[in-house]
């Protein structure tokens, strides 16, 4: 395994790792502190950074076979990307009353990582049909 797909699963463990943090923090200690719909953020911004850290791993398995692909190097940026944009201005939003801290502009950055998602995506089903 390159030292490119070394980082992309060290990458990938450690947002899985703070999947893990940031679900048991809203499911304990986030519940009685945040509204319903705040809680439903969280929960949504945890489902997407799961998912994507899944792909990213069978990006990671990919990329062994096929170490110099440029569309799963690619994709892979653009998956991590996105859980950081839209999972990350997701959590941001959620516990914005707690932490009073007012970024005007954190709301753009969901969609911008949605967008990343999709790229990401598009960049892998496009994979088995390239060259390289």
């Amino acid at each position: 395994m390159n030292s490119f797909y070394r980082r992309l699963l060290a990458i990938g463990s450690l947002l899985g790792a703070f999947g893990v943090i940031f679900g048991a923090f809203g499911a304990h200690f986030l519940k009685n502190r945040l509204e319903t719909p705040s809680l439903d953020i969280i929960r949504t911004g945890v489902l997407y950074l799961f998912i994507h850290v899944l792909v990213l791993l069978f990006v990671v398995i990919l990329g062994i076979k096929d170490e110099n692909s440029r569309l799963l190097r690619s994709a892979g940026i653009f998956f991590i990307s996105g859980v950081i944009l839209f999972s990350g201005s997701l959590f941001y939003i959620a516990t914005e009353s707690l932490t009073g801290l007012n970024i005007p502009f954190i709301g753009v950055l969901t969609p911008i990582g949605g967008l990343c998602f999709i790229i990401g995506w598009g960049m892998l089903s496009l994979y088995p049909f390239s060259n390289k």
